[in-house]
């Protein structure tokens, strides 16, 4: 299957940049990564300093009615690192952070930073075994949590000690703030606003780890990824040149801090240029654009749900009245793109692959539709695209044992080759925190005997014009009468069906039958009716019969990550067992030409002889 909307090569718009112009743009990003060494003892605190200097009185982060300049922010952190030391927090020590989007993240995530310790973020949703694992996989010795997160930590459950950073919005019991063995925040208090001595992390190199950030945990436990100084440093760099970022430009950021995308892609981005952060807890579609505007929000990091969620709001007059021009982010469909930008105004989106962990990416600094960036010249990067056959979840070896690359167009697992040269930071796989996750995520002897490469799990493709798309995750793409269906696709194609809020797409086992059908879970906006009829039309219409969900299941919400990336773990292993859910199941019925209720006759039917 190839996406409806990816424009096959010989369609490609006279207007399209030639190769060397993109590589241009390319070539700039990896000048800005290479003045990075892993020997350099600047790391992300000497670049918050050195930016308190250029733009102190520039305001650094909003917060509700609240702005706090970079001075002021400075100041913040100071206390907190001079309370963190007299508790006894040093260099290399591992301290966990729990605390939702506001200005108390930054105190304490940059203190810890100026000490030279090393903070784990938390989920902010996650509790019980999860929480624990989270803590045991990074060796946290305390762990800073806000007020609002206190209900998390169960007092049943071993836990490293807990210091409490308090919050006026959502005060929590005392008997919950009693389990914290001290108020952060008071201790603050009294502590001096001036730089810590940077004799306090004597020792530190940007190739040390800065920060641990949990992947999110689509599947599995979570594995806590390194993040160096180095790459936090590099991440920011990176984009501030290629989104030409300054300190005129607003962030907006309601992804959670926890993850990579706002921390790493917004938070390194925006303290690179001197530029703001405008944070909000929760995404809210009612309140976004009302956000935008009261900011003077111009940047957005985004996934690809939020952008479909906002569009499910009415049109209204004001639809282009903002300053957001400028939008980073994955996951953004052909079909949603050309919506957003058609209804809200143009802007430069830059729509990328990779991964927190990654040792390599793409991203499209070309503003070509669907595209998630472009390869002009593949002697100039470290990715590679590889064949993989879904059906036996296996590399495809050539007659001399090594892996083959894919042709134009042909899907296959994207790879990066791991660059291990002295003091070199860019290209390297910094891992998890877990040796035997790390060495899971290494493919070896791939071209040559000795090599070795970041297995991504995710499926390409590159057109004969250098652009990439992304297909599928491995895993989620799904065999059925003998043809592979990517679930990406499914997704994107049947995204337009009116009244739709959310659909996750994934396979699922059939007894008696080879491979796995096609499921659908859809989330139908509030108000909004399914019509069985509509929905079978929409998919004769765009799909082949084998890649039409044989399955459908109406859900009251999307089951998401706390990143906003629907999880499909569950509904998978649920499937269609209606003991397993009271959510509403159809079946897919030709002759009806409609879904119709699930029941054993019609499960029956649609598999037919």
């Amino acid at each position: 299957m190839n996406a409806r909307l990816n424009l096959p090569p010989d369609a490609a718009s006279a207007g399209m940049p030639s190769r060397e112009a993109t590589q241009a743009k390319l070539d700039r990003r990896a000048q800005v990564a290479a003045r990075h060494r892993l020997s350099q003892p600047y790391g992300i605190a000497e670049r918050f300093e050195e930016r308190v200097q250029q733009c102190a009185q520039s305001v650094c982060l909003h917060d509700g009615q609240q702005q706090l300049t970079y001075a002021q922010v400075n100041a913040r952190v100071n206390q907190a690192a001079h309370a963190l030391r007299a508790l006894g927090v040093q260099r290399g020590d591992v301290v966990a952070l729990c605390l939702e989007n506001r200005p108390a993240f930054f105190h304490a995530w940059l203190a810890l930073a100026k000490l030279g310790a090393v903070a784990s973020f938390l989920n902010t949703n996650v509790s019980g075994k999860p929480l624990q694992h989270a803590l045991a996989a990074t060796g946290a010795t305390r762990v800073i949590v806000g007020e609002e997160c206190l209900s998390l930590f169960d007092a049943a459950l071993p836990l490293p000690p807990l210091w409490l950073w308090p919050d006026p919005e959502n005060p929590a019991p005392e008997s919950l703030r009693a389990r914290c063995a001290v108020d952060i925040q008071a201790l603050c208090a009294g502590q001096a606003t001036t730089n810590p001595p940077a004799a306090w992390r004597s020792g530190l190199v940007a190739g040390d780890p800065a920060v641990y950030i949990f992947t999110s945990g689509t599947t599995g436990l979570p594995k806590a990824a390194i993040i160096s100084h180095a790459r936090w440093l590099i991440t920011g760099d990176v984009m501030q040149v290629t989104m030409d970022i300054g300190p005129q430009d607003c962030f907006y950021t309601f992804l959670p801090l926890y993850h990579g995308a706002a921390s790493l892609s917004a938070g390194a981005t925006a303290i690179a240029a001197g530029a703001s952060l405008a944070l909000r807890r929760k995404f809210s579609r009612r309140d976004f654009w009302s956000d935008v505007r009261r900011y003077r929000v111009t940047v957005c990091q985004y996934v690809g749900e939020i952008c479909r969620f906002l569009l499910s709001v009415p049109a209204q007059a004001d639809d282009h009245r903002h300053g957001l021009r400028k939008m980073v982010g994955a996951g953004l469909s052909p079909e949603v793109w050309e919506q957003w930008v058609q209804r809200f105004g143009p802007m430069d989106i830059f729509e990328g692959w990779g991964s927190t962990e990654a040792n390599t990416n793409t991203l499209n600094v070309d503003n070509r539709v669907g595209s998630c960036g472009r390869v002009p010249f593949w002697e100039k990067t470290n990715l590679r695209i590889v064949r993989y056959d879904p059906h036996t979840q296996q590399h495809v070896r050539g007659p001399d044992g090594y892996l083959q690359l894919c042709d134009t167009d042909e899907p296959g697992e994207a790879i990066g080759m791991i660059v291990d040269l002295p003091d070199v930071a860019a290209g390297r796989f910094e891992g998890y925190t877990s040796a035997q996750a790390t060495e899971a995520k290494i493919l070896r002897n791939v071209f040559r005997q000795g090599d070795a490469w970041w297995s991504s799990g995710d499926l390409l493709r590159c057109d004969r014009d250098g652009y990439c798309w992304f297909v599928d995750r491995i895993g989620d793409t799904f065999r059925w009468k003998s043809e592979n269906v990517s679930t990406a696709e499914v997704t994107d194609l049947l995204g337009e069906y009116p009244g739709l809020d959310a659909i996750t797409v994934y396979g699922v086992k059939v007894p008696g039958q080879e491979g796995r059908a096609g499921m659908a879970a859809l989330v139908l906006a509030p108000g909004e009716t399914f019509d069985p009829q509509a929905f079978y039309r929409l998919t004769a219409e765009r799909l082949p019969r084998y890649a039409a969900p044989l399955f459908l299941r109406l859900s009251p919400r999307a089951d998401m990550t706390g990143n906003y990336k629907l999880r499909k773990v569950d509904l998978q292993r649920q499937g269609w067992d209606v003991t397993q859910t009271r959510d509403p199941l159809y079946v897919r019925d030709d002759a009806a030409r409609a879904y119709v209720p699930l029941s054993d006759e019609a499960v029956t039917r649609a598999l037919g002889p």
